[in-house]
């Protein structure tokens, strides 16, 4: 057992391609566990050099824990995908932070000397299991007011937020969301997302056997004035659309992660290392202001500053959440630092996957700007919750050096 916390890596991670949730969905006949066992398979598919036995553990997150998204689903994808029977796992939840939460506990492990290698991931059928089903929310929430009714709906938490801050305006949100689909269409004829994605085969019983190769949600080519005519569902006349929030969705995402001692041993890429992480509370009424102290707390233990970020992989559960983070940071709507490949406006959120997808983008951004030390991945978690994962990335000439703060 190491005296030290040893150093964690970042050695890749994948994704599906992300479905709408429904009926005429891409996953529609596809099972939850399916998904991220696909994932599983893929990254040791990539990682010939990594022997299955050495993985220590299996981290898996779902929200809705129950049907082919239950059963301790980090054991059971583990052994579908064809892991030696010796390699643990276990689920996980924090709503839309899962995968990200997967792997701040694993890497934990990781540092403190428990695990040399694991793989991390989260996966959503919303189409199967939408949010909150089988839920039985403490009837005191309500009576005793520990919680507004609002609290418990996302769409109107990203209301009151809009409430709160009048600068963040519908207006200023659909922009951002035409952004945002603007970015992933170019990002997808660049050819940089498909990179990230396994194919999947999918079953339909209408169109028959199918592959998915590539996410289904994004709407290239949208207008501000096609989002000027969508209706708002949480409140009338109210500011929230479909347009300018990410979908119900279904997809899976895993990663691997190891100390990098192990990596280098194994000749197993480093393609980030961890430098911290935080998980902050807010009033549940407003929970898109999460990875606002979420990310204060996260910077204040590295010893870095908001201007040492020179990349932001930041989740889009709804655009004012976005620009909440960033007004309080004096960061503008537009900058080039913020998901420069688009984010899950465009591409999707399967709530319980999309951590792992922010910290694969992360990733391969660093590679393509070796000029940018640090990047940092933050979401909002619903019942008042914020999550930010800040890493370094191994292709700047100063990687791995002090901060000097």
């Amino acid at each position: 057992m190491p005296g030290t916390l040893r150093d964690v890596v970042f050695v890749d991670g994948v994704r599906t391609p992300f479905g709408k949730a429904g009926d005429k969905g891409l996953y529609a006949q596809t099972r939850a566990d399916d998904l991220v066992i696909r994932c599983i398979r893929e990254l040791m598919r990539r990682h010939p050099e990594l022997p299955p036995e050495r993985v220590d553990d299996v981290a898996i997150a779902a929200t809705t824990q129950i049907g082919d998204q239950g059963l301790t689903i980090g054991r059971t994808a583990a052994l579908l995908a064809g892991l030696p029977r010796t390699v643990p796992g276990f689920a996980i939840d924090r709503m839309c932070a899962g995968a990200m939460t997967a792997v701040t506990t694993t890497a934990s492990g990781i540092a403190f000397g428990a695990y040399d290698v694991v793989v991390a991931g989260g996966v959503e059928h919303m189409g199967r299991h939408p949010m909150g089903e089988g839920a039985d929310p403490n009837p005191r929430f309500v009576s005793e007011k520990i919680v507004d009714t609002s609290a418990l709906v996302m769409g109107a938490t990203a209301e009151n937020l809009h409430d709160r801050y009048p600068e963040l305006t519908k207006e200023r949100s659909d922009a951002y969301a035409v952004a945002s689909q603007a970015k992933v269409a170019a990002a997808y004829a660049a050819g940089r997302i498909q990179k990230d994605l396994v194919p999947v085969a999918i079953r339909s019983a209408e169109k028959g056997w199918g592959l998915a190769v590539a996410d289904e949600p994004p709407r290239p080519g949208t207008t501000l004035e096609d989002l000027a005519t969508l209706k708002t569902p949480f409140r009338p006349h109210g500011r929230v659309t479909a347009g300018n929030a990410a979908g119900l969705n279904d997809g899976a995402t895993a990663c691997l992660l190891a100390a990098a001692d192990t990596a280098a041993e194994l000749g197993l890429p480093a393609k980030m290392r961890l430098v911290g992480d935080a998980f902050a509370g807010v009033e549940p009424e407003v929970m898109g202001y999460g990875p606002v102290p979420s990310t204060e707390k996260a910077l204040a233990r590295a010893g870095l500053g908001i201007d040492d970020i020179g990349l932001f992989e930041l989740n889009e559960a709804f655009a004012v959440q976005v620009l909440a983070f960033l007004d309080h940071f004096g960061i503008k709507d537009d900058d080039a630092r913020v998901n420069p490949d688009g984010g899950a406006i465009a591409l999707g959120h399967p709530l319980a996957s999309s951590g792992v997808r922010l910290m694969t983008q992360l990733a391969r951004h660093f590679e393509a700007q070796p000029d940018v030390r640090y990047g940092l991945t933050a979401m909002c978690i619903g019942i008042g919750m914020g999550g930010t994962v800040i890493w370094e990335n191994p292709h700047h000439e100063d990687y791995g050096k002090e901060t000097g703060k």
